[in-house]
């Protein structure tokens, strides 16, 4: 498989699923948005934050090869429509950067520095692919939590996406 082409994918179901998320999370009430639901980083707020903060640092590190250093727990949008927001922008950033990557590229190792301050070389590409699947993993918590509320939930399977893509309901 073309590395260009799959990342490529990766990136668009990134956007699909964040906005399908997003939207699914819009209408739930403050109380129940903000509620510790036993997720990891406690409630859907939490774990969104978190999504935001993963994002910057890996965009950061595959981008301008910068290692910001923030928890993964901070709070880096206390307002959740900013939030909504910031989610749905950074999302869109990842086609565009992978764009400019050669096949070589994929080939070689992502040098960072980790949020704990240790040096780290790892593949490029399984790295890239972690990004993508750290997503997919934290939206799955979302979702369960939103059906332990009692709230709808989008489908976020991969192949609906594929599916859309080819014009089929």
């Amino acid at each position: 498989m073309n590395p260009l082409a799959h990342f490529s994918q990766l990136a668009r179901y990134n956007v699909w699923a964040t906005a399908r998320l997003l939207d699914a999370v819009a209408p739930v009430g403050e109380d129940q948005y903000r509620r510790d639901v036993g997720l990891f980083f406690k409630s859907i707020h939490g774990t969104l934050n978190h999504l935001l903060v993963a994002e910057q640092l890996w965009f950061a590190r595959f981008a301008e090869g910068l290692s910001l250093r923030l928890a993964l727990s901070a709070e880096l949008e206390a307002d959740r429509q900013a939030l909504d927001a910031r989610l749905r922008a950074g999302s869109t950033r990842w086609a565009p950067l992978i764009a400019t990557f050669s096949e070589g590229r994929f080939a070689g190792t992502l040098d960072y520095t980790t949020t704990k301050g240790l040096a780290a070389s790892l593949p490029f590409a399984a790295t890239l692919a972690h990004v993508f699947n750290h997503g997919t993993h934290h939206r799955g918590q979302i979702t369960a939590a939103l059906t332990a509320l009692g709230q709808p939930c989008p489908e976020l399977d991969w192949v609906y996406l594929l599916q859309q893509e080819q014009g089929k309901p």
